[in-house]
C-alpha cells in the first residue's frame, strides 16, 4: 500500500490561505498590523513593535487503539469539523504537555480508557480548512484499563473490525492510516516509555 502523509480536505487557494493567516491586531501590544508578502507567504507585522505574527500548523495527535484486528472510532460532536462523522481519538497538543502525554489524555477524555502508547505509526499534514492546518503525530496504543464509552467530544465510541470498509469518516487521513496499519503489519517507531502511559 502506498504511503500518504499529506491530506487536503479543500481545494488549495493561495489567496484564501493568505487571508486566513492575517492577524489584524498585534497580540503583544494591540496595534494594527500591516501585511507583507514574504518568503513562505503573508506575514502580519506590527506597526508599533515590529513583532512578526507567524501562523503555523497546529500540533495534534491521533491514536489508533487496536485489539484482535479491531480498532476504536468515535462519532464526533464538533462545532467546527466532522460533526456526526467518525475518527480515531484525537486532539491538539497543549502548550504545557508533550505529544505522548497529550495522546494519553485525549484518549481518556474521549473514550474513558487508559492506554499505553506502543509506537509512532505516521506523521501527517492535514489541510482541513483555510484557517485550520494541522501536523498530526499518529500513534498506536493498547488499552491497559477500562471499557470504552463515549465522553468529551464524542456522542458514540465503538470497536470496528478491519474489513476495509468504514463508516462516514471525518478525516481522510484516518482511513488511510488504519488501512495501511492493518494491510502492511505496520509496527512503527518506538516511543519514550517514560511518557507513554
Amino acid at each position: 500500500m502506498k504511503t500518504q502523509q499529506v491530506f487536503r480536505a479543500y481545494p488549495h487557494n493561495i489567496d484564501e490561505a493568505n487571508e486566513a493567516v492575517k492577524t489584524h491586531f498585534c497580540a503583544r501590544c494591540g496595534t494594527r498590523c500591516e501585511h507583507d508578502q514574504g518568503e513562505g507567504g503573508i506575514r502580519s507585522i506590527c506597526t508599533a513593535c515590529n513583532f512578526v505574527h507567524y501562523k503555523n500548523p497546529q500540533p495534534a495527535i491521533a491514536v489508533l487503539i487496536e485489539r484482535d484486528n479491531h480498532f476504536v472510532l468515535g462519532k464526533r460532536i464538533s462545532k467546527s469539523l466532522g460533526h456526526g462523522q467518525w475518527c480515531m481519538p484525537c486532539g491538539y497538543v497543549e502548550y504545557h504537555e508533550d505529544y505522548l502525554s497529550a495522546a494519553v489524555r485525549e484518549v481518556k477524555e474521549e473514550t474513558t480508557v487508559d492506554v499505553r502508547i506502543k509506537s509512532i505509526i505516521s506523521v501527517v499534514t492535514n489541510y482541513l480548512k483555510p484557517n485550520i492546518h494541522s501536523l498530526v503525530t499518529v500513534l498506536s496504543a493498547e488499552i491497559v484499563s477500562g471499557e470504552i464509552q463515549a465522553a468529551d467530544g464524542m456522542e458514540e465510541v465503538a470497536w470496528f473490525p478491519y474489513t476495509g470498509e468504514f463508516p462516514e469518516m471525518a478525516f481522510e487521513a484516518d482511513t488511510h492510516i488504519i488501512s495501511r496499519y492493518f494491510e502492511t503489519d505496520l509496527v512503527g517507531a518506538p516511543v519514550d516509555l517514560n511518557y507513554a502511559k
